[in-house]
């Protein structure tokens, strides 16, 4: 199955594709977008041009899991990609994902201010992978 991570930001959301074996979180991307409803109907055009079958949307709660304005913004993005293609859509805790990205990153020897593209992808796909171990750990439960 061909499932989309999501690192949703205000101005680049990171994507990352999943392979057929739902394994590796991979083909890493991002969009850049500020605008809210082009952000949707780019997402909407992905999911249709990847063949998507389920969406790991990233969930920022706060570190003391409440939910500020980030985490509303997702919820709000998750029930509309949910009317929108009828797929379902996994609300995955993002905590830390983005430190965890620029630590992946500068270990890699990148500078992350000349990749904050590679900071919103690599996000992406530890939202993806975290969900993708977390499934296959579960499978048989």
């Amino acid at each position: 199955m061909k499932i989309l991570g999501i690192d949703y930001g205000e101005a680049r959301t990171g994507l990352s594709v999943c392979d057929k074996t739902e394994l590796l979180a991979g083909s890493l991307s991002v969009i850049h977008e500020w605008n809210e409803e082009k952000l949707r109907q780019k997402l909407l055009e992905f999911i249709k041009q990847e063949k998507i079958e389920e969406i790991v949307l990233g969930y920022p709660r706060n570190m003391n899991s409440t939910e500020g304005a980030r985490a509303i913004k997702s919820q709000s993005l998750k029930e509309f990609l949910q009317e929108q293609t009828g797929l379902n859509v996994i609300l995955w805790d993002e905590r830390r994902t983005t430190v965890e990205a620029h630590n992946i990153l500068r270990e890699n020897g990148k500078k992350t201010k000349k990749h904050k593209n590679s900071v919103d992808a690599v996000a992406a796909s530890l939202i993806l992978q975290g969900y993708l171990d977390y499934k296959r750990l579960n499978k048989d439960k």
